[in-house]
């Protein structure tokens, strides 16, 4: 069987996409189109010679998995001289029906779309990208790789919510968490590093982006991750609230007259470092902050107190903690928030080397002293890589 899988992950209105080797990791090329739907729509494909780009109105879902494959023709490699083993789809909420990636059928179709309530947002796109995928690919195994899958091992005591008991059983209401493909491949690689068995380490990984996710993995098994029914409750995110009051919302309608629709909209798309800062992207928080901003060093200090928060409860959670994992775009860059959220942990035996911390490597190493009672990574996550060899571990099966 071939070890190259097309991963796509279809957002409302784009479409990454890579080629990769599920056994090493390796891609051989990869691309994003945005804007779909508008006229000037933009294509980069990044190929063996280079980027290649191209603006054109890109009609739907369809037209931009058409160009994409086009581009694999015309700029490489040429998918008609790779054997592909099937297409991975990052889809983002499989409820509590799917604890795995699964192959695609007509029933997990079905499934998804019913999951539609829970995710909005996201599972309506995923789904374009499955149905236009199965048109163009109609002889390929399809598999599903859930966001929500890697904390279905979370114990009962950890998902369950305080509320009426026909929320829970009725409509689903219950802890998911999200960003399970990076929490699963950032652990497996935190016991790569410290050679040892997923199976004997305990890691608290704790994910960094625009959106952000804290988990801790107990013997490769996540028993406690920060967000919730929906990816707006944990940490401090770019445009995302994370913790609040949950009467806040019925404050802002019975005040101020707002809709729960607005409500929604805000604390998802207005709150944050945005809501802080005035900026979601946290390089222009720091930019601001080294500027004497107080509005960004606010953002700053709040972002990083919460996430101080969460490793302590996961530290108590899990008993015991062979070391923290730093992943994602500031998690993986952000010397400044790693020693501010670790600061004050040394009687946790949670201690940085300055020297290592401000590293500019891309590669995954430690960045705690060698004698550290836990050890502290910053762990690049790969995402698709993760997609593409849980796709293969699927189509195995299935032969």
């Amino acid at each position: 069987m071939s070890d190259h899988v097309l991963v796509i992950n279809a957002g409302s209105s784009s479409l990454k996409y890579s080629l990769i080797d599920g056994h090493t990791g390796e891609a051989a090329a990869s691309g994003l189109v945005e804007r779909i739907g508008e006229s000037e729509s933009r294509h980069i494909h990044h190929g063996p010679d280079g980027d290649a780009e191209k603006t054109r109105a890109i009609a739907d879902h369809e037209d931009a998995l058409r160009g994409a494959l086009n581009a694999f023709e015309e700029h490489g490699p040429s998918l008609t001289g790779i054997d592909l083993a099937g297409v991975g789809h990052r889809v983002v909420h499989g409820g509590s029906q799917f604890g795995a990636p699964a192959l695609i059928d007509d029933d997990l179709v079905a499934a998804v779309t019913d999951l539609v309530p829970l995710a909005p947002l996201h599972n309506p796109a995923n789904l374009e990208g499955i149905e236009v995928a199965r048109r163009l690919f109609p002889d390929l195994p399809q598999v599903a790789v859930f966001d929500t899958a890697f904390h279905q091992t979370l114990p009962e005591h950890a998902y369950t919510y305080a509320v009426p008991l026909a929320w829970r059983d009725d409509h689903g209401v219950r802890r998911y968490g999200f960003h399970g493909t990076s929490h699963a491949f950032v652990s497996q690689r935190a016991a790569q590093l410290l050679d040892k068995n997923p199976a004997d380490v305990n890691v608290i990984v704790l994910h960094l982006g625009n959106g952000c996710s804290a988990s801790a993995v107990q013997g490769g098994r996540s028993v406690e991750t920060s967000m919730g029914l929906t990816p707006l409750e944990g940490l401090v995110m770019g445009t995302r609230s994370g913790d609040l009051d949950p009467a806040v919302p019925a404050y802002l309608t019975r005040e101020l007259g707002f809709t729960t629709a607005e409500v929604d909209r805000q604390l998802n798309s207005s709150s944050g470092l945005k809501g802080l800062a005035g900026a979601n992207d946290f390089r222009e928080v720091s930019k601001l902050r080294a500027g004497g901003d107080a509005g960004a060093q606010l953002a700053f200090d709040v972002y990083c107190h919460r996430l101080r928060k969460y490793i302590g409860a996961y530290y108590a959670v899990l008993g015991t903690v062979d070391a923290i994992a730093f992943t994602a775009g500031v998690g993986e860059h952000s010397a400044e928030v790693r020693a501010a959220a670790l600061a004050g942990l040394g009687r946790l035996g949670i201690s940085i080397d300055a020297e290592r911390n401000q590293s500019a490597s891309t590669d995954a190493r430690f960045i705690s002293p060698d004698d550290s009672q836990v050890a502290v990574l910053v762990v690049p996550t790969n995402e698709e890589w993760q997609i593409a060899r849980e796709t293969l571990a699927v189509v195995s099966r299935s032969c």
